[in-house]
Formats: C-alpha cells, sequence, structure tokens
C-alpha cells in the first residue's frame, strides 16, 4: 500500500518577509530623545580687581519650594515675567563703563532701576525642590526678553530682525563676515548677563 506525502509548505520566503518587517518597524518608529537647554558656558576669566555690583543693577528672580516666582521680593505670575526683564534691561537710567548713554534704550530711565543693559545682571535662583518645568519656563521667558529687545534694536539698524540674522549665519556657515559683524553689535548693545544658581536654604 502506497503511503500519501503531504504536501510541504515553501517557508524560503518567510526569513525575507520577516526581516522586511523588522525594517519597516525601525524606520516608522519614532523614539523619544532627551533634549537639554541650550547654553554655552562662558570661558573662565581672569579677576584682577573686585567687582562692585549696584544693587538696583541685579534683578534677582527666585522660584521657591511651591514654584512661586518672586521678583525682587514680590510674587509674580509668569506671564508678567518677559515684561519685567524688559523694562529692566532696557531702562538706560545711567551710564556704561566708559561713561555713555544708551541711545537705543526705550526705557522710562527709572533712577531705582537698572543703569545700562550692559550693567544689568538677571540673577535666578531656584529651590532645589522646585519644579524643573518651572524653573525652564522661567529661563525661557528671561532669553526671549533679550531676543525681543535685540530684535527690536536689529530692526532699527539693519531692517531685519536679529532671529533671522542668526539663522543666515548658520546657513553660511558661520563664515559671512558681515553678517557676524551686526550680530556681534547687537549683542553688545544687549549682552546676555542672566546667572542662575540654586538656593541652598
Amino acid at each position: 500500500m502506497s503511503r500519501k506525502e503531504s504536501p510541504e509548505i515553501n517557508t524560503g520566503s518567510m526569513a525575507d518577509i520577516a526581516f522586511l518587517l523588522l525594517i519597516f518597524f525601525l524606520v516608522t518608529t519614532t523614539m523619544d530623545v532627551d533634549s537639554g537647554i541650550i547654553r554655552k558656558i562662558p570661558e573662565k576669566q581672569k579677576i584682577t580687581e573686585n567687582i562692585l555690583i549696584k544693587e538696583k543693577n541685579i534683578l534677582e528672580v527666585n522660584i521657591n519650594l511651591k514654584n512661586e516666582l518672586f521678583v525682587d521680593g514680590k510674587i509674580v505670575q509668569l506671564k508678567d515675567l518677559k515684561q519685567i526683564a524688559m523694562d529692566f534691561i532696557d531702562n538706560g537710567a545711567g551710564f556704561d563703563i566708559n561713561k555713555k548713554p544708551c541711545h537705543w534704550c526705550q526705557g522710562k530711565q527709572i533712577i531705582t532701576s537698572s543703569d545700562h543693559p550692559s550693567k544689568a545682571f538677571i540673577s535666578v535662583n531656584a529651590d532645589r525642590n522646585a519644579n524643573y518645568k518651572t524653573y525652564i519656563s522661567v529661563l525661557d521667558n528671561l532669553n526671549t526678553a533679550y531676543t525681543t529687545l535685540r530684535n527690536r534694536l536689529s530692526v532699527k539698524l539693519y531692517q531685519q530682525n536679529y532671529v533671522s540674522f542668526v539663522a543666515d549665519f548658520k546657513k553660511s556657515n558661520n563664515k559671512d563676515k558681515l553678517i557676524s559683524a551686526k550680530i556681534k553689535l547687537i549683542r553688545k548693545k544687549y549682552p546676555l548677563l542672566l546667572s542662575d544658581a540654586e538656593i541652598k536654604n
């Protein structure tokens, strides 16, 4: 009696199909990438003498344990921080190191506020248990204040905003000297004087 042979399934192409599926899922799957804050650490400079900073030239921004925002001892809302910082930086009530006034400032020139953008320091202090999201939002608002002032000055001087100059400079692979000179001038007039530290107590 002859035995019937059962038909075999051809599995030769199964490895190819599995490989193609693996590639498909690798290509289409999105992966979360941790992102940080883009902050350039300044080079260490030799300090030959003690630098005295007037109290009115320092804007203290504190974040407490409850994520409340204090600016110069007063509770403020996060949405108001950008304008407070702009008013402080752009006050222009005095002179720079070379005894020159701020001709480009549009502030109210309040005598108890900062003398000049080159002397306007912003100090951010956060409690170690404060919410990280609040801290990032504070830094973002302060950086936006500087960018807004730089944009305004850039449009006044060159009819083009500061952000687009930076983008054009990056497109030129940091080689366009004319754009570089314009960016440096604007940054010199509104230097980023922002420091952050942790409240120990």
